[in-house]
């Protein structure tokens, strides 16, 4: 049984970090986030990790980051709380990925999510863990989105990233680029856009703003280039727009509508696939966007990058990307509240 943390007076969201795989850079890019001036104004940070093995990482790269096991020895704002899971090998090395590392990481997100139900935690931020190591320890999950999916039982779930006032949605994410085309659905499309609308209208506090990107060149270019949007995406658009009152528009050409809604012309893009996706929010915000799960019932929010495990252990990990996290997080946390 996890013991409940008390909330604070302060009315603060108390935001859950999973430290990722112990032997990839996540503890460090915990931990430096974590003695980011800003968390600390916006929210309660709470970290599920390995303590020992986080104060060996700050030891070792010199990081002055004053962690604590027991709710009652937290005197000051600058102490962080580590629920300690104890289950990080002391001889664990950095880069080292294993069916243990995978394991340690996988039990962080359970525990995360047992918090959450319990109201520990308001919302999750997680650190990168590794596919395959998870993969070896024997969770059957390509990544954390859809490991979050079935620890709570939630039937529909997308990808999104938020890149300042760039929002983006993922018709498809991890397959191969023909059967990420071959998706490309008019169905598909409609129940995107009807879930987007929901989900990130519900996230936001208010209604928006959607632009669905073309598939082709130039949108295909009046059909000169492919027959995507005139036979798939177009009546999609309409549907949406016409029978379920949703501010929608498109099939936009797609080396343009990102930089778009990145201005603030929309409040989300909805990608055909995972890379037209990922390619224009990491060229205009890398660092500093975030991966939002849309369909949980819960905020979480994690970084846009891996485990970097070539990297880990030599002190130049960038965590600007973690911060992001775990600030959006505290937003979007308050938002609920205030809407709940």
């Amino acid at each position: 049984m996890i013991k409940v943390i008390e909330n604070s007076k302060n009315k603060l969201p108390i935001i859950g970090i999973t430290m990722g795989d112990p032997a990839g850079i996540g503890p460090e890019i915990t931990l430096r986030s974590l003695i980011d001036q800003r968390i600390g104004e916006v929210c309660i940070p709470r970290v599920i990790g390995d303590l020992a093995h986080l104060k060996r990482t700050a030891s070792d790269l010199n990081i002055p980051a004053d962690l604590v096991s027991d709710i009652s020895e937290i005197e000051n704002s600058r102490q962080i709380f580590v629920y300690d899971m104890n289950n990080v090998a002391k001889d664990l090395a950095y880069g080292d990925w294993s069916a243990a590392s995978g394991k340690a990481s996988a039990e962080y997100i359970e525990t995360a999510v047992e918090l959450w139900r319990n109201g520990s935690i308001n919302a999750i931020s997680t650190a990168p863990i590794s596919k395959a190591a998870i993969s070896k320890a024997g969770y059957d999950f390509p990544g954390h989105t859809e490991f979050l999916a079935a620890l709570t039982e939630s039937p529909k779930i997308a990808m999104s990233f938020f890149a300042e006032k760039l929002r983006v949605v993922l018709l498809s994410t991890h397959i191969s680029l023909i059967n990420a085309a071959a998706r490309v659905k008019t169905e598909a499309l409609v129940d995107l856009i009807r879930f987007s609308n929901n989900e990130l209208s519900k996230i936001l506090g208010r209604d928006i703003r959607i632009a669905v990107a073309g598939l082709n060149p130039h949108a295909s270019e009046g059909g000169m280039f492919g027959s995507e949007e005139h036979d798939e995406i177009a009546p999609a658009v309409t549907k949406c727009r016409d029978e379920f009152g949703i501010n929608v528009n498109g099939p936009y050409s797609p080396d343009t509508i990102f930089l778009r809604g990145f201005k603030g012309e929309f409040d989300a893009v909805i990608a055909c696939y995972h890379d037209q996706a990922t390619i224009a929010v990491k060229s205009l915000s890398f660092g500093s966007s975030v991966n939002v799960t849309l369909g949980l019932p819960l905020i979480r929010t994690s970084v846009d990058h891996g485990t970097a495990f070539d990297i880990a252990g030599k002190g130049i990990a960038e965590s600007s990307s973690m911060s992001a996290a775990v600030i959006l997080a505290a937003e979007l946390s308050a938002v609920n509240t205030t809407n709940s």
